[in-house]
């Protein structure tokens, strides 16, 4: 669950347990470790997405976007080889991995993270609290971290702890 302030009014989050975020994929040989290395490179992006309108921002202005109706068009059209590179949520990306191991598709560069929460009832603080303890046992173990390179490619990192 993504955590906003209208959210925060009517329940209480526990720690962040997954990492969610929206990021650039291409295959492990295409050299990208910044967003100038985008420069005249095709990128998939779905039409009016917040990938497409993030990358603008940081991104030089020779990225050659192509915009499909809608995320899984995109991603067609990048796993056919329509595109060198997609811009997509790590949950898309992720299924992207899975399902065409062949393609050696990777995290290149983050877009913007918004890490993952679990909701609770206002005032439930020994629930918060239990679950608190268990994504921090399962964090230190390694445990979210191997679950996260496993279905989302790259590791959970450090997720925002709350008060």
């Amino acid at each position: 669950l993504g955590k906003n302030p209208e959210r925060e009014k009517v329940i209480d989050f526990t720690h962040a347990y997954a990492p969610f975020f929206q990021a650039v994929y291409a295959p492990k040989s295409l050299a990208i470790k910044s967003f100038d290395d985008l420069g005249g490179k095709t990128i998939a992006v779905a039409k009016g997405a917040m990938e497409e309108q993030e990358l603008m921002k940081v991104g030089p202005a020779s990225m050659d976007f192509k915009r499909y109706e809608d995320q899984a068009a995109a991603t067609s059209a990048f796993v056919a080889g329509q595109t060198q590179v997609i811009a997509t949520s790590v949950s898309n990306a992720g299924l992207i991995i899975q399902k065409n191991p062949s393609l050696g598709v990777e995290y290149k560069l983050l877009i913007k993270d918004s890490p993952n929460f679990i909701g609770v009832a206002k005032g439930e603080t020994a629930l918060r609290s239990k679950v608190n303890e268990i994504i921090l046992a399962a964090k230190k173990d390694g445990t979210l971290d191997k679950l996260a390179q496993k279905w989302l490619g790259r590791p959970a990192g450090d997720l925002p702890l709350t008060e």
